[in-house]
């Protein structure tokens, strides 16, 4: 048995401005960012662990190093594109309300119709390619690891979407338990080496003791 231990990177300067990331855009996670970092680190120091994943993406990355040095067992930490953020193409960089105005049949879809998703006026990535380049990875570490438990720290969007795909939830569905907070923890099992999987957790985030707003969940 396998569990996978999914967690969105930190909160950072621009997911308090309200504003898209994605691959290729990228801010400093906040200072206040650290300490719930530590507060997640209580929650998954009630676990062991075999290895962490994370996306090399700075954000995601510096989540990942932090909960590290943090843990009370050593860990390597092995950084993988699979697990970096959607490529947002020309989102990437724009306030929410700006995207909104300049791109609001690609974000309608985007959010909330995935099955009519179409990035190419954007340039951006389809949930296809995302799922292509995570799912086998994924599987592939269920098959190294049948029965640990291991961390993946990767980003709101590309997790959210799939974290429901390995549920086998189709793509018009694909967000109907709405999005991923900030530090959140999502667990996962697999009694096959990643053929089948089970949500345990969805987006837990008792461990925080910030209140937390709209602009945590994505």
């Amino acid at each position: 048995m396998t569990k996978l231990f999914f967690i969105r990177h930190g909160r950072t300067k621009w997911n308090l401005e309200g504003r898209y990331q994605g691959a290729h855009g990228d801010s400093p996670l906040l200072t206040e960012s650290l300490h719930e970092i530590e507060e997640l680190v209580v929650f998954l120091n009630q676990y062991d662990f075999a290895k962490i994943y994370s996306s090399p993406i700075k954000r995601a990355r510096v989540t990942a190093q932090k909960i590290e040095a943090q843990l009370n067992q050593s860990l390597n930490i092995v950084e993988d594109e699979a697990f970096a953020e959607f490529d947002l193409g020309k989102m990437e960089g724009m306030l929410f309300k700006d995207v909104e105005k300049q791109y609001p049949k690609e974000l309608d879809a985007f959010r909330h119709h995935a099955e009519q998703y179409d990035p190419t006026s954007i340039g951006a990535e389809s949930f296809q390619h995302l799922f292509a380049r995570m799912t086998p990875k994924i599987q592939e570490i269920c098959r190294r690891y049948p029965d640990k438990n291991v961390i993946i720290v990767s980003h709101g969007a590309a997790l959210c979407a799939e974290i429901r795909y390995l549920q086998g939830i189709p793509l018009e569905r694909i967000r109907s338990r709405g999005g991923l907070t900030n530090t959140s923890t999502t667990i996962l099992q697999t009694l096959d080496k990643g053929q089948h999987f089970k949500c345990l957790e969805w987006n837990k985030t008792d461990y925080l003791s910030r209140k937390l707003t709209e602009n945590d969940t994505v």
